[in-house]
């Protein structure tokens, strides 16, 4: 997974006194199971739920209220999309997320709000503890050492099956497997809406690539589609302080 990069590396040095082997540690199953509390400690700082989605965010809620969006893959766990209230069934959380949790060991289900309430209680340095086998429990995120969510590969080959319109990329490296595979598997036409090329992505005369900002080239498409009065009520619904009457969140 690449969620340990960008503004989580900051908080890094506040865990040197755990003497992790690497920076990338935190995130992983077999250290957790040994030493949960750098995790911990990370996770009372980063856990989501104070941020209101992006104009991206609300563009694939519109695409499902234009009955035009098949499926959303994200490699983000910040649950934006619940948030701005794309239905679940239409978003593949490929890295999962921090609403649910369960058991490392055994994978039994745990209560999301308890595992949250126990974790970001400052007094517990210890996980949660799975009533099934007393194995640790953890947030349904991705750790190194795990494997993607069964649903994924459930739900990959049925969009594939269906052979989609247009596949829209947004805002990333195209490194992390399996998920950068996706734009290799379609037969149809792509557009990447990205700052900066990604290798290999334009290799057919149907591809489009539109350098920028992400939320700039969404209002940009939104316009052109004709929509950008639609998406601008989703936006101003979605800040956190207007949808919280009907989001759950985290």
């Amino acid at each position: 997974p690449k969620f340990y990069q960008s503004s989580y590396l900051r908080r890094y040095d506040n865990l040197k006194k755990y003497n992790l082997p690497h920076p990338e540690a935190v995130f992983d199953v077999d250290f957790y199971r040994q030493n949960p509390e750098p995790f911990m400690l990370l996770a009372r700082e980063i856990w989501p739920g104070e941020h209101s989605p992006t104009l991206t965010h609300c563009f694939i809620r519109l695409l499902e209220e234009k009955n035009s969006l098949l499926r959303c893959y994200t490699q983000n766990i910040d649950g934006l999309e619940a948030i701005v209230g794309v239905s679940p069934d239409k978003v593949m959380e490929c890295h999962g997320n921090y609403r649910t949790a369960s058991c490392i060991e055994c994978e039994t289900a745990y209560d999301g709000n308890l595992c949250k309430n126990h974790i970001l209680d400052g007094k517990n340095t210890k996980p949660p503890i799975c009533r099934m086998c007393g194995g640790y429990v953890k947030p349904d995120i991705v750790f190194f050492g795990e494997g993607l969510p069964g649903r994924f590969g459930q739900v990959l080959r049925s969009d594939l099956r269906i052979e989609p319109d247009l596949l829209i990329v947004i805002g990333t490296s195209l490194m992390v497997t399996p998920v950068s595979n996706i734009p290799n598997y379609v037969d149809c036409p792509r557009v990447l809406l990205n700052r900066e090329f990604v290798d290999g992505f334009t290799n057919k005369f149907t591809d489009v690539f539109e350098p920028g900002d992400c939320d700039e080239s969404i209002r940009k498409l939104s316009r052109l589609a004709g929509w950008e009065q639609d998406l601008d009520k989703i936006f101003a619904s979605s800040r956190l302080d207007k949808c919280t009457d009907h989001v759950h969140l985290f």
